[in-house]
């Protein structure tokens, strides 16, 4: 464990220490995010290329503490490329089929060299495997990018996708280290620690944004490290891990496909359906929106852990207790909220009682 933790904590320190550097990068280079509709929460400029800290940080750590190999290397040089094509996006806008062709071009890297999903336990006979054969490079391909932009998609409020990133993470090193992949937990905490390096930083209100640089890079490294540690395993449980550690940005993807493709939209179209737009449309502050968010990561990240040491039944109970215990969470805020309202409700008519007594008077 000792190594992990020290990976932590240089990528962390590293991140922090470097971050107020790329700030006055961001200013000289012109990577600034101006608010220009209303989909935006923020209401000044931001500098963003954050991500570029989270990276140094990570890059160091992962040096110092990760013995070098072909897939170590694919992953850096990898990473290297999505941070470049962040960096020149977060200045000047990519079109979005040159970022796409990159990214696979960054997928097909490290399947080349050897991180790619073989095969998997047929979940409804679990004595049996599904060997994928000349589909693994494709269903790799498609994995890594799908959750590389599950992560950019949610990078829309102050600190969301650093802290979603890194309850991933920390999610993801505790299987690796149940399964005695020692190597994957430390390149995770080296994403855990940059990702929360970062935080104080960008919590709200943000100082600097990640930008493309951060999401990218971010959803491209757990994505690749999520095949590295669970799933290539062969246990079904190895497929569900990595989407309950990744449920948020997972599920918050799919119903944003859903919802443009039913409005006759383009998939790629920004909209403000976003789960975090929709609790911020309930009333809710950025900071109550983000660290609700938080919880319920928090709370699906133990669950897999759960799930992990479980039989199906028992994963199943679990999966059933986490939805009844977001559906009361997401209740109780309403609540919450709606006796907020009446409180400023009272107040304002007292208010108004009291100047028309004076006005009287």
């Amino acid at each position: 464990m000792t190594k992990p933790i020290l990976a932590f904590i240089v990528s962390a320190l590293v991140c922090y220490f470097i971050t107020p550097l790329v700030i006055n990068l961001a200013y000289r280079i012109g990577a600034i995010d101006v608010p220009k509709d209303n989909r935006r929460v923020h209401k000044k400029p931001v500098p963003r290329l954050g991500g570029l800290a989270i990276f140094t940080g990570f890059g160091i750590s992962a040096m110092i503490f990760i013995q070098p190999t072909q897939e170590l290397l694919a992953i850096m040089l990898s990473s290297l490329i999505m941070v470049c094509m962040g960096i020149v996006d977060d200045t000047t806008p990519l079109k979005a089929k040159t970022k796409l062709f990159i990214q696979i071009l960054c997928a097909a890297i490290v399947t080349w060299a050897g991180v790619r999903i073989n095969f998997f336990t047929n979940p409804f006979r679990a004595e049996t495997l599904v060997v994928l054969k000349m589909l693994s490079i494709p269903v790799t391909i498609f994995w890594i990018v799908g959750i590389t932009n599950t992560v950019n998609l949610i990078d829309g409020l102050d600190g969301l996708a650093a802290g979603i990133s890194a309850i991933a993470a920390l999610t993801l090193t505790a299987v690796a280290l149940f399964s005695k992949q020692y190597a994957t937990a430390t390149l995770l905490m080296c994403v855990a620690g940059g990702a929360v390096g970062f935080l104080p930083h960008n919590f709200n209100p943000a100082k600097i944004f990640m930008g493309d640089t951060g999401s990218l890079f971010l959803g491209f490294i757990l994505s690749v490290a999520a095949v590295e540690g669970t799933i290539k395993g062969a246990t079904v449980v190895a497929v569900v891990i990595p989407l309950f550690a990744l449920a948020i940005p997972i599920l918050d993807t799919t119903f944003a496909i859903i919802r443009r493709y039913l409005a006759g939209k383009p998939i790629m179209e920004a909209d403000k359906g976003h789960l975090h737009h929709r609790l911020l449309a309930k009333g809710l502050s950025q900071k109550k929106t983000v660290v609700f968010l938080y919880a319920i990561a928090a709370v699906l990240g133990a669950s897999s852990l759960l799930i992990l040491r479980s039989d199906y039944l028992a994963a199943a109970l679990v999966i059933i207790a986490d939805a009844l215990l977001i559906l009361f969470g997401v209740k109780k805020l309403k609540i919450l909220e709606e006796i907020k309202k009446k409180k400023k409700n009272f107040f304002f008519q007292a208010e108004d009682g009291i100047r028309d007594r004076n006005v009287t008077g």
